[in-house]
């Protein structure tokens, strides 16, 4: 099992990426969302800049919000300060298109921008498109120093829906998921090799990533213990937060049964007593995304919600559950930091929970 520390991209990450890099992280990944936190870019080359082998990448960058020969252009600028330490995590978009108050980008937007760039950073020549104009495009100075395209970028992808799951099959090199059900997680990797099997690609195996949060309980502490809910409240809450539909404003359909009841009370006594116009409500719902939690947010996060959503509990608890998550699949552990400042965190699990696996 390999263990990356995750960022809502914030400039000043480097610190922690480099701590997390001694505390035997592999991998940092940071967060692309443009309206919350600072340059995903920018960030990344921080850390690459002062860390010598932690693998790097966006989780995940969202295409559409940029047009594709600038991700291309921009992860590969990376790869240039971190030479085959790169990964391109891609995906449709949540906080990075709904707090503009926009829709997941399509899927159709998400199999055209991944083909250009994965032939731009093969060092070839892609196809641009741009309404009804349609143009070769290759980098002109792939060797001079501003980009590496040499060195490979692997491309994963984040989904969780059927169709997106089939694309990863198709045209990804990694799948990036969330939650902590071994049964969807392995289901979902059979479906992902069997796509892949569909247009003649073999995947003896499926780079799959996890993003959850997780604590490891000192004696004394529950759940929802103080601490507890500075480290993981934030990332616990946001299962309530994907189960508002903000276009049909009731809850959406991705709440787990266990949580249900929950999800409810919160849409009804919390998401519709916001005193921001519904038109503009979606700038409110994401306040705070994954770095600390808002007024009146804590009573709704319960033992359950923490157990399902985060790995928190007793070290040995933890390393029996990633156990079952690498079993169903994982390859990856993305534990991410609420904040800016994960250095808690990063010490438990170095200490805890990776040098005992």
């Amino acid at each position: 099992m390999e263990f990356g520390i995750t960022f809502p991209s914030y400039i000043r990450a480097y610190h922690d990426a480099k701590m997390a890099e001694d505390c035997g992280f592999t991998h940092a990944w940071f967060y692309d969302s443009q309206m919350c936190y600072s340059d995903v870019y920018a960030s990344m080359a921080l850390a690459a800049e002062h860390t010598r082998h932690l693998k790097i990448g966006p989780l995940v960058a969202i295409l559409g919000n940029r047009i594709a020969p600038v991700t291309a252009h921009s992860i590969a600028t990376i790869n240039e300060l971190a030479p085959g330490r790169v990964i391109l995590g891609v995906g449709t978009g949540f906080t990075g298109r709904n707090v503009m108050g926009m829709p997941p980008a399509k899927l159709k937007t998400m199999r055209d921008h991944i083909e250009v760039i994965r032939n731009l950073l093969a060092g070839g020549e892609a196809t641009y498109r741009e309404g009804n104009r349609e143009r070769a495009i290759k980098f002109l100075h792939p060797n001079a120093g501003y980009i590496n395209v040499a060195d490979p970028i692997p491309i994963h992808m984040a989904s969780n829906g059927p169709k997106a799951l089939e694309m990863v099959g198709q045209l990804a090199d990694g799948w990036v998921t969330i939650g902590l059900n071994g049964e969807y997680i392995s289901n979902s990797i059979k479906q992902i090799k069997k796509a892949a099997e569909g247009v003649g690609r073999k995947l003896d195996s499926v780079y799959t990533t996890n993003l959850t949060s997780g604590c490891v309980l000192r004696p004394g502490e529950s759940m929802t213990s103080p601490r507890v809910l500075r480290q993981i409240g934030p990332s616990a809450i946001l299962l309530l937060h994907t189960n508002w539909d903000p276009k049909q404003m009731k809850i959406g359909p991705f709440a787990p049964p266990e949580i249900a009841p929950l999800a409810k009370r919160y849409f009804e006594d919390h998401i519709m007593k916001m005193k921001t116009p519904l038109e503009k409500r979606y700038q409110e719902m994401h306040l705070g995304h994954l770095a600390f939690l808002r007024d009146g947010e804590a009573k709704y996060i319960t033992d359950e919600l923490v157990k399902i959503s985060t790995l928190t509990g007793p070290p040995g608890e933890i390393i029996d559950r990633i156990h079952m998550l690498e079993d169903a699949g994982i390859t990856n552990i993305a534990l991410n930091v609420c904040g800016t400042d994960g250095r808690d965190m990063i010490r438990e699990f170095g200490n805890e929970i990776i040098c005992k696996i």
